[in-house]
């Protein structure tokens, strides 16, 4: 997964264009089949952004869903543009989002007439929570004068079929609301791109700004008017959704690294190092954990030294790897003990001072690692009587 990229996928021209907007930087990427994308990041934020078009109906937007899956491995996929109202609950300009798609055309014809055989997606709990968080938020609506009201995000089912549904008195309207009643929004691809994630394990969000009530106004004046804006607002709630969706995966991958470190300073080494004493451990269990039982280090020259030397300096870097080692610590430690071991190789009246002092001081950054400072007490006074 590529944890700082969302996938969202438009039908239209306008509705690309109205995401188009929000992102900057955008750069062609051209699948092997001939699709091409435009990744670039939400502008302002580190979010980027794939965004495809996968032109009218279920069938193509599954295919172009699944080719941006397999391409770029994202976080989730959001299918984002207008749609059509059922109900009045959703006003023009509103968002709808939904919480599960219907492919309301799935049935059977029987004498007594046809009987629904629909199939159903949800949207995946993470992404319809953060929705839900944003849309309480209410801080993702563009700040343009003259838009007139607000628009509100809405929840609820969408319906996705085959045909572009422009009434609300013929025989198929009154199918839908009598089998699908609860669907907010009706439209054309949802279904194709729910399938599409479901069968590649992608997240699937779907977002569309209602611009008509789907009653025969498509195509008017009115609608036309209200496209553009139903588009926009669907492309600003999206792209605000991609933003946090990235950063939960900042947040998450945040997290596990510092438990791993937690684990690796508290649990994942078990040390205890004796020099001419008894020890004894009893523990439950220790799991991917050291013990160490360590006798004075066998010091008869200064090449000895040296060597003991070079096994401590592993053991502050591997501290300092871990976390517990702060950089500045770090630092200074492995200055000290680069002087000891300068010193440990020189024949010279006061090396062996010198190598004993630098041992003191490296003690004293050392003092709150116990594993450390057994090591170092041996070295101090090896060091002493080298000459």
């Amino acid at each position: 997964m590529q944890k700082d990229l969302v996938v969202i996928l438009t039908a239209l021209n306008l509705e690309y264009q109205a995401v188009h907007r929000k992102l900057a930087g955008a750069q062609v990427h051209r699948h092997e089949r001939g699709t091409l994308f435009e990744v670039g990041t939400v502008q302002g934020t580190s979010c980027r952004v794939a965004l495809g078009l996968t032109s009218k109906g279920n069938h193509s937007a599954a295919v172009i869903a699944e080719r941006a899956v397999q391409e770029f491995s994202p976080v989730a996929v959001l299918f984002v543009g207008v749609a059509g109202a059922l109900w009045d609950t959703a006003r023009l300009g509103d968002v709808v989002m939904a919480t599960h798609v219907y492919a309301y055309h799935g049935g059977t014809s029987e004498d007594d007439g046809l009987k629904s055989r629909p199939r159903v997606w949800e949207t995946a709990h993470g992404i319809s929570q953060l929705g839900s968080h944003l849309a309480r938020m209410n801080d993702w609506v563009d700040g343009s004068p003259g838009q007139g009201r607000a628009p509100q995000v809405r929840f609820g089912a969408i319906a996705a079929g085959e045909i572009v549904q422009n009434s609300r008195i013929s025989a198929e309207a009154r199918w839908i609301r009598e089998h699908y009643n609860d669907a907010l929004a009706i439209e054309m691809e949802a279904a194709g791109v729910a399938q599409a994630g479901h069968l590649n394990g992608a997240p699937v969000a779907i977002i569309r700004g209602i611009s008509d009530r789907a009653d025969g106004t498509k195509n008017s004046t009115k609608d036309r008017n209200w496209q553009p804006r139903a588009a926009a607002n669907a492309a600003a709630f999206a792209t605000r959704l991609a933003v946090e969706l990235v950063g939960e995966q900042e947040q998450i991958a945040m997290s596990q690294a510092d438990r791993a470190r937690a684990a690796d300073r508290l649990g994942a080494h078990v040390s205890n190092t004796a020099h001419n004493s008894t020890v004894g451990i009893m523990a439950g269990s220790v799991k991917e954990s050291s013990v160490h039982f360590n006798a004075d280090p066998k010091v008869t020259g200064p090449a000895d030294l040296v060597a003991e030397l070079d096994g401590l300096r592993e053991r502050l870097m591997r501290h300092h790897a871990e976390g517990a080692l702060d950089d500045d610590t770090y630092r200074e430690a492995r200055a000290e003990l680069g002087v000891a071991r300068r010193a440990a190789g020189e024949n010279t009246p006061d090396a062996s001072k010198r190598a004993t002092m630098a041992l003191k001081r490296l003690r004293g950054l050392v003092a709150e690692f116990p594993e450390l400072v057994a090591r170092l007490a041996p070295l101090v006074v090896a060091a002493g009587d080298v000459s």
